[in-house]
């Protein structure tokens, strides 16, 4: 669905026009070794190209299967649209007004001071991105406050925005199980004061589930819970912890319930920039991470296999191109992408 507006067109140019900064050149040798098994997943001549920069805020990235092609679709977080980006580097406009709907755009979003611009920008726009099993787009609003979903007919609905009659703060990621189970976190990042702000309603942040139409509260173990990603087997879903760079692993129940918390990797250590944002996990159960430096390659037993440097703060990857041997990464301004041995897992 297409439905561009005077307002979005000029976000659109403010976004990809000629004045935006430009995304640093990539490192001729981004990929960093540190354990053999590594080369299984990423080979350690494998480059990182630009596809396309100049955005605001690049985050939710989804590819979009369309027979032996596709495209991908991404949140700009500054411009609140959702763009669609082929692999050649074409872009238009998808959804224009993706996380907040509303006209009284200096009330909501987080304030993010740039350290690439000489100003403060508004996240008023939609994160994370996924499909279900009908293909169908579903959408973290963000400053919406919601989980939307693309209708096939080309209309949007909300498919949940309270627990308990009390209005989300800032939906953020979210991931679907086979079973058609929606787990989303939720946090303040979409309210202007965050948890000082007067429009919240919930006091906490944490892991919801939306199945056969309602809402429970998974976990609320991450003050600041962020990106979410399913083991192969679905036995396990992990979660980010956002600024506080972590990944927690929890046991998936056979009603889709989460049990045994635990810590399956703490990345402060490294004192590089980045924190944990985005995830997703490939067909052997490695986990690709956002982390500091660029993405953490994480074994299914929690080593870490490598890294591959990003010249910008990573805020999401996904799996793509006929093969899945794509790996597309949002960070920031642009979008890259790196190729890989072992495939992603298919949605």
């Amino acid at each position: 669905m297409k439905t561009p507006c005077l307002f979005a067109a000029v976000l659109f140019g403010i976004s990809i026009g000629v004045n935006s900064p430009r995304a640093q050149t990539p490192s001729d040798k981004p990929v960093v070794r540190l354990d053999p098994a590594l080369d299984q997943l990423v080979s350690p001549d494998a480059g990182l190209e630009i596809v396309k920069s100049d955005f605001g805020f690049t985050e939710g990235v989804v590819w979009v299967a369309r027979g032996r092609s596709g495209y991908l679709l991404l949140s700009d977080m500054y411009a609140n649209v959702i763009y669609k980006l082929t692999p050649d580097g074409e872009v238009s406009l998808y959804l224009d007004h993706s996380g907040y709907t509303g006209y009284d755009i200096w009330r909501v979003g987080m304030p993010q001071p740039d350290p690439d611009r000489e100003n403060k920008f508004f996240m008023i726009g939609s994160n994370g991105l996924a499909l279900d099993g009908q293909g169908r787009l579903l959408i973290a609003t963000w400053s919406g406050r919601s989980i939307d979903r693309m209708e096939n007919n080309g209309t949007r609905s909300i498919l949940a925005d309270r627990y308990e009659g009390k209005r989300f703060g800032g939906t953020n990621d979210l991931v679907v199980k086979k079973d058609g189970a929606i787990y989303f976190t939720d946090g303040f990042g979409g309210m202007r004061a965050r948890d000082k702000d007067r429009s919240k309603e919930l006091d906490f942040a944490g892991i919801f589930m939306l199945k056969d139409g309602k809402v429970t509260l998974a976990i609320k173990d991450i003050p600041t819970p962020n990106g979410l990603a399913f083991s192969p087997d679905e036995k396990y879903l992990y979660a980010n912890g956002s600024q506080m760079r972590y990944v927690r692993r929890y046991d998936v129940q056979p009603d889709d319930t989460l049990t045994n918390s635990q810590i399956f990797i703490d990345m402060n250590g490294d004192k590089a920039r980045g924190i944990t944002d985005g995830m997703k996990v490939d067909t052997k159960g490695n986990l690709y991470e956002s982390g500091p430096g660029g993405i953490w390659i994480v074994s299914p037993e929690a080593r870490h296999l490598g890294t591959i440097l990003v010249p910008e703060l990573v805020a999401n990857l996904v799996f793509g191109d006929a093969d899945y041997k794509t790996l597309y990464i949002a960070a920031r301004t642009s979008v890259y992408k790196v190729r890989v041995n072992t495939p992603g897992l298919r949605p």
